[in-house]
């Protein structure tokens, strides 16, 4: 089987990805009624690492599956060609139904690498684990599930994001403590300081939203609009929480 040969582009490889309306089956319909995908949706990638910030409901998660699908990825996380969940029983595959709307425009069209989902990490490392001890040519299995959550999440993220690819995660934060998101920080230097590495990412953790460089934007019902760290809300939610944390809790509380 011929060796793969590495693109010596550096990223971003996925530059721009945009609704074709003639794809849409029924524009009242989820995920088409998102209010961020009405109009003229498209969304342009100028660096290698883009942060997306909203809130909770916003699209951010359907986004990213609909990228991912495009890329090849099953939506319920993974790499091309691994279908960890069956979806069998599923009424919708939200992801897949977007990305058949979605046109991309790739330079060069890149899709190795990883899409990472928190809430179904699990299902992705025993697909691994299982994998590995299926494949008589194999090595020693991966054994990502005897780690804590954090520590698996940390070790599957050195083991399979710094190689040439474009790397989809979706709340990567959610089972690092703040010592495990600067880890996750240092990871995400590597990968950018390699050239050759694009991360679409989503999440809820200022730590993260503040690598240096980023493209950091914003989702809200009217859709992206570039930010900066100290205008999210989760930024000014934290400083007034840790300038004084009794007010700002007793004030949560009386809401």
């Amino acid at each position: 089987m011929p060796k793969r040969r590495e693109i010596r582009m550096p990223a971003p490889y996925l530059k721009r990805i945009w609704l074709d309306p003639a794809r849409i089956p029924d524009p009242d319909a989820y995920p088409f009624c998102l209010p961020f995908l009405a109009g003229d949706f498209e969304l342009h990638f100028e660096r290698a690492i883009t942060i997306i910030v909203g809130e909770n409901g916003t699209g951010k998660s359907t986004l990213l599956e609909g990228i991912a699908a495009l890329a090849g990825y099953d939506e319920a996380g993974g790499g091309k060609g691994y279908m960890p969940v069956d979806h069998t029983q599923a009424i919708e595959v939200m992801g897949g139904g977007l990305s058949k709307a979605l046109r991309a425009s790739w330079l060069p069209k890149i899709t190795n690498g990883w899409f990472f989902r928190a809430e179904s990490f699990f299902s992705v490392a025993r697909y691994l684990d299982k994998a590995a001890l299926d494949d008589p040519f194999g090595g020693p299995p991966p054994d990502f599930l005897s780690h804590s959550h954090g520590e698996g999440f940390l070790r599957f993220f050195n083991e399979r994001c710094q190689r040439q690819g474009i790397f989809i995660f979706d709340e990567p934060e959610s089972a690092l403590s703040p010592s495990r998101q600067i880890e996750f920080l240092k990871l995400l230097r590597r990968m950018d300081d390699i050239g050759h590495c694009q991360v679409i990412m989503a999440t809820h953790s200022p730590m993260l939203m503040a690598y240096p460089g980023a493209i950091l934007l914003r989702l809200t019902k009217h859709g992206f609009e570039p930010t900066t760290l100290k205008q999210t809300d989760h930024y000014r939610a934290m400083r007034e929480f840790f300038e004084d944390p009794d007010a700002f809790v007793e004030a949560a509380l009386a809401r």
